[in-house]
């Protein structure tokens, strides 16, 4: 019987990095290794190269990884959310395949859900994946994808069935992002980034092996991924933090993030720079304002009860509880927080706030924060889409009338022709 006590895992974790950890060592040697060992990911099976640990004890091992300097596997990004898909859902085909290959860094993953006339109501896809001959065939396009030009491989919600009732007619697919029919291009951004894309798929292929889950499970699988997504919300922040140490290893893991986080160097401006309030106020001497000073404490009780929320939903996963309310409290908090942050910078900055660029303040920081924030009441599902999951699955109030819950698709009424 495996001893999944504390002390032991900590013992048993601490010997192996004591014996193999070595900062000279390439990022691909070591990842390979974290695979081989299981303790990349411990709380995956111990089949697909995990240790069967509970997630509970997970923190254990990465303070050893802490605690020796190690770099552990990065667990962040779109190919962490395919992660947890394929081990809920795919088959042992998909396992053997993506699992270890998602370890190791090697493929780049993108999220192929939302759709330009579809919005917040993801069932509401148009995206058709019909069988032809032997093999799935894909028209239709995907928007708001992140890392697509780059990607190797793409997590798709298609209709499979038109005759079916919007939930129940969608499957779910990996597709290769490399072939002819499918062309990401990026689309540009008020805030001058270009972090998202396009994703145009004309006469796409997709063979059978690579449906995940059953025909018109669709839905159901898309849950498991956003589910993963709301509580990974802060982990490419986490694992941007590279120690500062010498060494091979470090100096590739640093060469990686700087690539990888490119995309997403404006979310701190997106989530509101809470950070840069109290000097910001201490600079203008808006400090002095008894005004501005209500509006700075509201905010900063807003921001504190957001993270408490936030570390209580970390703590639940931790231990391996189910996804709670928290999720979507968070995320809407957060969106709370973000608008308030930019309506006080604005108070502290007065007319400069629209200046961007080196003649803005901070040079353009806060102009950036003014044109970004709107995006935390969008991305990962609107504010409107989170008060409507509290109010049914929190506190039980009637679900609002829905028209087209029961009918076939193809009679529900939509903005664009499918």
């Amino acid at each position: 019987m495996v001893d999944h006590t504390e002390a032991a895992v900590r013992a048993e974790a601490s010997a192996w990095l004591e014996a193999n950890w070595d900062p000279n060592r390439s990022l691909v040697e070591w990842r390979d290794m974290l695979a081989d060992s299981g303790w990349g990911m411990p709380n995956w099976p111990t089949e697909w190269y995990g240790k069967d640990l509970p997630v509970g004890l997970v923190p254990v091992v990465e303070e050893e990884f802490k605690r020796i300097g190690a770099l552990p596997i990065p667990k962040s990004g779109i190919r962490m959310l395919a992660a947890a898909t394929i081990l809920a859902h795919g088959t042992d085909m998909h396992r053997e395949k993506f699992l270890r290959r998602i370890i190791t860094g090697e493929d780049v993953w993108c999220q192929l859900f939302s759709e330009p006339g579809s919005g917040s109501d993801l069932a509401g896809a148009t995206t058709r994946a019909v069988m032809v001959g032997n093999k799935w065939v894909v028209n239709g396009q995907k928007v708001w994808t992140t890392s697509a030009h780059k990607a190797h491989w793409g997590l798709l919600l298609a209709r499979t069935d038109m005759d079916l009732p919007k939930h129940k007619g969608l499957s779910y697919f990996i597709i290769d992002m490399h072939q002819e029919g499918v062309e990401a291009v990026p689309l540009k951004q008020m805030n001058n980034h270009a972090s998202f894309n396009q994703v145009f798929l004309t006469d796409a292929e997709v063979l059978p092996d690579f449906q995940v889950a059953e025909l018109g499970d669709g839905w159901s699988v898309a849950t498991t991924t956003l589910m993963h997504e709301r509580r990974a919300a802060d982990s490419l922040r986490a694992w941007g933090q590279v120690p500062d140490l010498e060494g091979r290893i470090y100096d590739e893991e640093r060469e990686e993030v700087k690539t990888t986080l490119a995309p997403y160097s404006w979310y701190p401006q997106r989530a509101g720079r809470v950070d840069l309030i109290m000097q910001r106020a201490q600079e203008t001497g808006a400090i002095n304002d008894p005004v501005i000073r209500q509006e700075i404490a509201k905010l900063m009780v807003l921001h504190k009860s957001a993270e408490w929320t936030a570390r209580r939903a970390r703590a639940a996963q931790m231990q391996g509880k189910p996804q709670g309310p928290e999720g979507s409290l968070g995320k809407l908090a957060s969106s709370n927080v973000a608008r308030a942050a930019a309506r006080v910078h604005t108070m502290l900055s007065g007319a400069d706030a629209m200046l961007s660029g080196s003649d803005g303040e901070r040079d353009g920081t806060i102009a950036e924060i003014l044109v970004s924030f709107p995006a935390a009441s969008i991305a990962g599902g609107t504010d409107e889409i989170q008060r409507n999951i509290i109010s049914e699955r929190v506190l039980r109030m009637p679900k609002e009338t829905r028209f087209d819950a029961d009918k076939p698709f193809k009679d529900v009424p939509r903005n664009t022709v499918g």
